[in-house]
């Protein structure tokens, strides 16, 4: 990253955001994705804080693995990463950062592993499709990692330093000051492992899996009138990322990567009229080297220049109409790849509707159309409602149309790429029930999806590899969660969350399972305070997940369940000490075939608040 472009960006860079009127913190706390309170009116999130995700640090699969409804597929712990939501791929699940989409112009996808775990606020998980809102990608669902600043706070400061097995460090620090006009943050993390861990039942040792990421994120916002805020983000990340080997004298391989995010903002808003237009640069930077210590054998650079309005009017106190309008240029040159230098405009026009009957019951129904160079898109639609029919239960019901485009990689790779492809689209369908019962919860969600055109790479008579609009698949299930929270007394409180789901996902012209797409998950966490001291329990279960398209048993994984657990002590409300075990029960297992996850490991750490 050129530092004294991205100086320039900031400094020409500005946009206008705005919160709903009605919510009581819209003068303390600035949420960059101002969409989000919308989304959850009509929509159950999975919402994980800082303390949440320090439970699985040792990247954002583990996280996402144990404490959401989402199928990580994962070549061996820190190496390449990817998700399946309710039964799609990888391309089909949008990574959203701060209210942009930031999954990869080359791959379509983002490699989880290769997304920052730290400097976020909140991590909010979607169900459903999302693309009238957070656009390409968005069918199986939707990973959201914002920022928030906040006012009238002073000045915080926090430490926090973790020694792991296999030769795991990591440090974290982060510093914030607020008054009531101005608000910055600044977080920086180091994370290295030497990832050498053995897995003798399977004659497996976890050779050339060494990786390290460095992570810096730095925000502000500034009031400059009672109704107005000029706000910054930016995040950058830096890694290496070993791929393992088998044998000892295997051939040594390494990839690296180098992230920029960085969105600026002003805001306006009144009391019926609001208006954010919001200015965006992202870049990815990635080199591969298929000898470890050669030059590098492959690599290419993305940019994404993006700008976002999102005006909102009440047109009456309970009717709302929301425009979002973006215009964004990508830009990708390859190395290596027959990705020479390519680019193309897209611009996207959404409108909403949101009817608010009376506090129990309301509506939303959007329509969007891309316009997308030298690629037809099809006309986007979303409709939801909620309905609080008793205290004890309310329903919501979601309807949507969502896309993928093409990636660089599926139109461009030489030899192979494909520039007639189609955009992937889908239609699916869910409805949710809640019900309550005291300090009890129950979601079940179950819903129904089929996507056409779904694009994928086939071996050609040429003898190489070629996207091609092959595939159409239908899935279906059910999402459930279970959650109790209470606080018993001043000295106890405890927390529960537990869900299931049950996924079938299938090829309609072969009628079966899709590959890595397991039929059953369960997952839970348990949390549990007494005074100073706290405890918590996770466990997750798998079922069968083939990893053939013609549901071999002799290849498939068998299900497996993991159970972890940590303590941890507070001490004057500032220095915090804590252990963790992993896999307690030393469970053989592995998400992608032959590259088993490490059996039972620890973790101590200590967290100094300032």
């Amino acid at each position: 990253m050129d530092f004294r472009k991205f100086l320039v960006f900031c400094t020409v860079s500005c946009s206008v955001s705005f919160f709903y009127g009605q919510q009581k913190d819209i003068d303390t706390v600035y949420v960059f994705d101002n969409q989000m309170n919308k989304v959850k009116l009509f929509h159950d999130l999975t919402t994980l804080s800082p303390q949440d995700i320090q439970k699985n640090s040792s990247n954002l699969s583990e996280v996402l693995r144990f404490q959401s409804p989402v199928y990580i597929k994962e070549n061996g712990r820190g190496a390449v990463s990817s998700p399946s939501f309710r039964g799609t791929t990888a391309q089909q699940t949008a990574f959203v950062w701060n209210g942009i989409n930031i999954n990869s112009v080359f791959l379509g996808q983002g490699d989880i592993n290769n997304i920052a775990i730290f400097g976020y606020d909140k991590m909010e998980i979607k169900a459903g499709g999302g693309s009238v809102i957070y656009g390409s990608g968005a069918i199986g669902g939707s990973i959201h990692l914002n920022n928030e600043l906040r006012f009238n706070e002073g000045f915080k400061g926090n430490f926090h330093s973790e020694i792991a097995s296999f030769d795991t460090y990591q440090n974290n620090l982060k510093v914030s000051y607020s008054n009531d006009k101005f608000s910055f943050t600044a977080s920086g993390n180091y994370f290295i492992s030497e990832n050498d861990y053995e897995v003798p039942e399977e004659n497996y040792i976890n050779r050339n899996g060494k990786f390290y990421n460095t992570t810096g994120n730095f925000g502000f916002s500034y009031k400059i009138a009672p109704k107005q805020k000029i706000s910054w983000q930016s995040q950058f990340y830096d890694a290496v990322q070993n791929y393992p080997i088998f044998t000892e004298n295997g051939n040594r391989t390494k990839y690296e990567t180098q992230t920029t995010r960085s969105l600026i903002a002003y805001d306006i808003n009144t009391a019926k009229l609001s208006n954010s237009l919001k200015a965006a640069y992202t870049e990815e930077n990635f080199q591969y080297y298929g000898v470890f210590n050669a030059p590098k054998t492959s690599g290419g650079t993305g940019k994404n220049y993006i700008i976002r309005d999102d005006f909102n009017y009440f047109i009456l106190p309970k009717l709302n109409f929301n425009f979002i309008g973006e215009f964004q240029q990508n830009k990708g040159e390859g190395y290596q790849s027959g990705i020479s230098s390519v680019s193309r405009n897209i611009f996207s026009t959404a409108g909403l509707l949101r009817y608010f009957v009376n506090n129990n019951l309301r509506f939303e129904a959007g329509i969007k159309k891309d316009f997308i160079e030298s690629i037809e898109s099809p006309l986007l639609y979303s409709f939801s409602g909620k309905w609080k029919a008793e205290k004890w239960y309310s329903l919501g019901i979601n309807f949507s149309k969502n896309f993928r485009f093409p990636s660089f990689n599926d139109l461009y790779w030489q030899p192979g790429g494909n520039l007639n492809l189609k955009a992937e689209t889908s239609v699916q369908a869910d409805m949710s029930h809640e019900f309550s019962a005291g300090k009890f919860k129950l979601n079940l969600t179950p819903y129904y999806m089929k996507v056409d055109d779904m694009i994928q790479w086939i071996p050609t008579s040429e003898g190489y590899w070629s996207p091609r609009n092959v595939k159409n698949v239908e899935s279906y299930g059910l999402e459930s969660k279970i959650s109790f929270e209470h606080q018993f007394s001043q000295d106890h409180a405890l927390k529960l969350a537990t869900g299931y789901s049950y996924t079938k996902s299938t090829d309609l012209e072969t009628e079966k399972q899709l590959m890595y797409v397991p039929f059953h998950k369960v997952f839970g966490n348990a949390d549990y305070q007494y005074k100073f001291l706290k405890l918590y329990i996770q466990g997750m279960f798998n079922g069968k997940t083939f990893t053939t398209s013609d549901e071999n048993n002799d290849y498939k994984i068998d299900p497996y369940f993991v159970l972890n657990a940590g303590l941890s002590g507070t001490i004057l409300k500032k220095y915090t000490i804590g252990f963790r075990v992993n896999n307690i029960t030393d469970e053989i297992y592995e998400t992608m075939a032959y590259y088993p996850l490490p059996k039972r490991n620890y973790s101590i750490y200590a967290t100094l608040n300032f």
